[in-house]
């Protein structure tokens, strides 16, 4: 396995400028889409697809890299269909493009000497969040949930950050990510609950204490995610799921908490549609 990578210090002002980059670009895009008209909706359509895609091609890369273009192909073209489904309500037809999606990449990463679930992995790992990341915010209040997500998600990694360099303490699971601290992970759920609670009381009709529990479960879903992908990079023997966005490594290093959060907000979502936090 390689060894762990000591944050630079040096490097941080790069990671800054880049979080800032693509921070403004996802909140533009839902800004956006808030105004009526599909011609609004487009810039986030295009965000979406534009990310999943490059998602498929890092896992492609990095999980089956002997299958070349073709489990680039099949995993982006899976993921790609799956968005433009679900942008136009098509959501069980999106769920069996996942599936055979998977199958087929299955397949193919079985052809070139990989193991099949690696190949499958790559669809059913990204198409999903993207499926219903759309799905979100097509919701009633739907651009302020996903705002509240996303601040949430923010809040839990650059919490997670600074409390775990400042106060550092015992790992979390050293064994896969082991500059990850107990108190980093403590702050981020904290500054993941404030967050959701700042952006409940600001932009949506939500209880304080539900935006507070709804913003805990999606901090543990930021820090499982981010865990997760960094449990598949050391079994895939990578540092990094590429060198895409400076300062940070590839896409899938910046959003894997994302993936997770995403998937957490939305059963909250269908929660709150019961009458419970109103």
């Amino acid at each position: 396995m390689p060894p762990a990578r000591r944050f630079d210090w040096a490097n941080f002002a790069v990671r800054v400028v880049s979080g800032a980059v693509l921070a403004a670009a996802a909140l533009s895009a839902v800004w956006v889409y808030g105004f009526s008209g599909p011609l609004w909706r487009a810039p986030f359509l295009v965000m979406i697809a534009m990310g999943g895609v490059l998602l498929a091609v890092e896992w492609s890369a990095m999980a089956t890299p002997r299958a070349g273009w073709r489990a680039v192909v099949a995993t982006g073209l899976s993921v790609a269909a799956v968005i433009l489904l679900a942008f136009l309500g098509r959501f069980a037809e999106a769920w069996i493009i996942i599936v055979l999606g998977a199958a087929i990449a299955a397949a193919i990463a079985g052809s070139a000497a990989h193991r099949p679930i690696d190949g499958a992995h790559g669809v059913l790992y990204i198409a999903p969040a993207c499926l219903v990341f759309v799905w979100l915010i097509g919701t009633p209040q739907g651009p302020g949930w996903t705002l509240m997500m996303f601040a949430a998600t923010w809040a839990a990694d650059i919490g997670a950050f600074v409390v775990g360099n400042v106060l550092k303490g015992p790992k979390l699971w050293p064994r896969f990510s082991p500059n990850k601290t107990w108190s980093g992970f403590v702050g981020g759920l904290v500054a993941a609950v404030a967050a959701s609670v700042a952006v409940a009381a600001t932009f949506m009709r939500l209880s304080l204490p539900g935006a507070g529990l709804i913003g805990l479960a999606g901090g543990l879903g930021t820090m499982a995610g981010d865990l997760w992908e960094s449990m598949l990079k050391r079994r895939f023997g990578v540092k990094d799921s590429g060198d895409l966005i400076p300062g940070h490594g590839g896409l899938l290093d910046r959003v894997d908490g994302l993936m997770f959060a995403v998937m957490v907000f939305a059963v909250a979502r269908l929660v709150v549609n019961l009458g419970w936090a109103h």
